[in-house]
């Protein structure tokens, strides 16, 4: 029986990384994940909205999780970003006395209301701890063999810990649990966890493109082949603004970036075609050619 949850994509997989949709979408049968995509779900608000209104905020996450909850389902998110958001309004909508009730007041005009049920899962999560690492390896058909992969966290899919509650925040290994079960070897080195700088990157941009950077260089230094996020934000700062940040720290780093499902689709051998790899901006053929040597389908 496969396990089953309401997508909620979030708006960079709709927008600005159409791939990571694709990419998702092309894993997650072959995992035996059924989903129901809320179509009709708002922005989380990116933690933007909370600042300027609080109310607005957990209104607009707990309207996508009624809907979740209409359909029986948990909520399964591909943004770590939406997890860290939706995860914290979740648990304030849970336990803080009387805010739930003033919440639904908000929603009552479109018939809708939030009991409390549901539970919000990135596809990290359901992966290691819903399907389970070994059924994972079960799939892999052209493992990452020889490749030295650097996971990247971001913030939000760990932060607030007494949140989100899925992993360590100091010391996390559901990345490199994931990056094993496919193959590869795991790079350590301490900007994992640290911000991709993607939040301040309009207003800041010199100090975004340098976190970023710094990142990537560390990762690199730690002799990375690739990169590999859960979060399309921190994919955004990482491949989009790669040019800026290698000048910001005064390197090349021709550093591919790839998204969760996208390692995951690569080593169970689905072609790059189906995964949207041309969309990345930094190119990703150095990982590509060396996979065809090992019996990957032709891109």
């Amino acid at each position: 029986m496969p396990f089953k949850f309401a997508l909620y994509p979030g708006c960079a997989a709709q927008g600005a990384t159409p791939e990571l949709y694709q990419s998702t979408m092309a894993i997650i049968g072959r995992l035996g994940i059924d989903v129901v995509e809320l179509t009709a779900a708002a922005c989380c608000g990116a933690g933007v909205v909370t600042e300027a209104n609080p109310d607005a905020a957990l209104a607009l996450n707990a309207r996508t999780f009624a809907q979740a909850e209409q359909l029986g389902l948990d909520v399964m998110t591909i943004c770590g970003t939406c997890q860290g958001v939706m995860g914290a309004a979740n648990k304030r909508l849970k336990q803080e006395p009387g805010l739930l009730d003033r919440i639904n007041t908000l929603l009552a005009p479109e018939g809708l209301a939030y009991r409390g049920t549901v539970q919000v899962k990135h596809l990290l999560w359901i992966i290691v701890r819903d399907i389970g690492l070994q059924e994972l390896r079960r799939h892999i058909r052209v493992p990452f063999k020889d490749f030295r992969v650097a996971p990247f966290y971001g913030c939000y899919i760990l932060r607030p810990s007494w949140d989100v509650g899925f992993d360590d925040p100091e010391n996390p290994t559901s990345l490199e649990k994931v990056i094993q079960a496919v193959g590869g070897e795991s790079v350590a080195y301490a900007g994992r966890t640290k911000c991709c700088g993607f939040p301040i990157i309009l207003e800041k941009e010199a100090i975004a493109v340098a976190m970023a950077g710094a990142n990537m260089k560390e990762a690199k230094d730690g002799g990375a082949d690739f990169m590999v996020t859960p979060c399309p934000l921190c994919h955004m700062s990482l491949d989009i603004y790669q040019e800026r940040a290698g000048k910001a720290v005064g390197t090349r780093l021709d550093m591919p970036i790839l998204h969760l499902p996208q390692l995951i689709g690569l080593a169970m051998g689905i072609p790059a075609k189906e995964l949207g790899l041309s969309h990345h901006l930094i190119s990703v053929e150095s990982i590509l050619k060396r996979m065809e040597k090992q019996g990957a389908p032709a891109t």
